[in-house]
């Protein structure tokens, strides 16, 4: 699972806010004889939004893609493009383009001819074929490379023809596959910033499918988290960090600490601790963040307000700057805590959080 810290996890998305919708999904549906793939599905994206559908392999984020291309039909549901429905429009007739996995780009043809392939395939003029090839490989940064063949350029160099290849049809919403699962780590954080920063530049909405939860905290302005083709929780990163909907929403972006507890007369327990909470008598589940609980000394004094609890350390990880380390405390309770990396931790060590910081969170039912 990948490590994402408060701090990567506070990027501040454009404000779509106010934006008029673009794309409306609603109601979206989609089986496969007996196997259900979507479960009625509403979705609505901003003009100018990039908006990342999130999900492990085999949640429908691929399909849902496809249906917004026009790849698959919908079991059920509409999708509307302002005021037309989209999803009875075959797919060479609606203003949405799709920038796949494999960049399908014809070996035989330079990069200009690659991005002018839809073009000619339209029968539109030379001279606007050549204007627009020429907008769109400016806007990747590929005009030097125009006359090179797809084999002499780099993977990052060839997703950017890719998108070229779409962005010249003037499309109103781009559709991205996960198209950045191919290359290199270090080329992969690259392309991230250069794909943000150009969907700023043109000013188009982006949707960005990806199984990779520290891609999605970096490039979206909303994540559409989805589990066994359902919606858990549609947010910011930040809101989906900090206040996430349900424990597998709390699990899969970071790491989280799950806490069991019963509340009472408005008193949560929780193994050997306890804490006031207006929450409703019954049986409660929280998520604490790995870097809202502090190592303390023996001999610091407990913040005003704060928890305190002793343990045993099991478990040490470096992560560079931090460190993830694990500790067995009474009564069963095992704290994930990230800490500044220190090779001087010792084999048992004082915690202590805010209650603020465990975040009541749903299960999903039938399915934690």
């Amino acid at each position: 699972m990948a490590t994402i810290s408060a701090s990567e996890a506070a990027v501040t998305p454009a404000d779509t806010k106010g934006k008029a919708t673009l794309l409306s999904i609603r109601n979206v549906a989609k089986s496969f004889g007996k196997n259900i793939v979507l479960r009625e599905i509403s979705l609505d994206i901003a003009e100018g939004e990039f908006l990342t559908i999130l999900g492990e392999s085999g949640s429908g984020k691929t399909t849902l893609l496809r249906i917004v291309a026009g790849f698959e039909s919908a079991s059920s549901g509409e999708v509307w493009m302002g005021d037309e429905r989209l999803d009875r429009q075959p797919p060479y007739r609606r203003r949405v383009n799709t920038v796949f996995q494999h960049y399908a780009l014809f070996p035989h043809l330079t990069v200009e001819q690659n991005v002018a392939y839809g073009l000619r395939v339209a029968k539109r003029p030379e001279a606007e074929v050549a204007s627009r090839v020429a907008e769109a490989l400016e806007k990747v940064r590929m005009t030097q490379h125009a006359k090179s063949k797809p084999s002499k350029i780099s993977g990052g160099q060839q997703q950017r023809v890719a998108l070229a290849r779409a962005l010249v049809n003037r499309p109103r919403l781009l559709l991205l596959d996960e198209p950045l699962s191919a290359l290199d780590a270090n080329l992969r954080r690259q392309m991230q910033v250069e794909l943000k920063s150009l969907q700023r530049e043109v000013g188009i909405a982006f949707v960005f499918v990806t199984h990779d939860q520290e891609e999605a905290m970096v490039m979206s302005d909303r994540i559409a988290l989805l589990r066994s083709g359902e919606l858990e929780q549609v947010a910011t990163p930040r809101e989906i960090y900090i206040q996430p909907a349900t424990a597998y929403v709390a699990q899969f972006i970071g790491h989280t600490n799950l806490l069991h507890g019963e509340v009472r007369q408005g008193v949560v327990q929780c193994d050997s601790l306890s804490w006031p909470a207006q929450l409703p008598d019954g049986p409660a589940l929280f998520s604490l963040r790995p870097e809202s609980i502090h190592v303390m000394s023996a001999a610091e004094p407990t913040t005003p307000g704060h928890l305190r609890i002793r343990g045993r350390v099991l478990q040490q990880a470096f992560h560079g700057a931090t460190e993830l380390i694990r500790v067995q405390c009474p009564g069963g309770l095992v704290l994930t805590v990230r800490t500044p990396s220190n090779a001087g931790i010792p084999d048992e060590v004082d915690l202590e959080f805010s209650p603020a910081s465990a975040v009541p969170v749903r299960k999903s039912p039938g399915r934690n």
